[in-house]
């Protein structure tokens, strides 16, 4: 990409969503367990808390920077 481009590829999933630490480090068996019950706390490619709304049908995360919602 030439200078000042901007890139379309989504930045690569690197923490964990449940615990916020990064995927390469240790086992995150436990916390994917926890995620069959639980909605995301972290998002997976920036790190930042999640905006988190949990309903009595379900709930839903987003990620205040990037907007992706899960």
């Amino acid at each position: 990409m030439g200078e000042g481009a901007v890139s379309t590829e989504p930045d690569p999933v690197v923490w964990c969503d449940r615990c916020g630490g990064p995927l390469s480090a240790g086992d995150h068996q436990k916390c994917a367990d926890f995620r069959t019950l639980e909605p995301p706390r972290y998002c997976g490619r920036c790190r930042r808390r999640m905006v988190v709304q949990v309903l009595p049908a379900g709930w839903s995360a987003r990620c205040s920077v990037h907007g992706n919602a899960i």
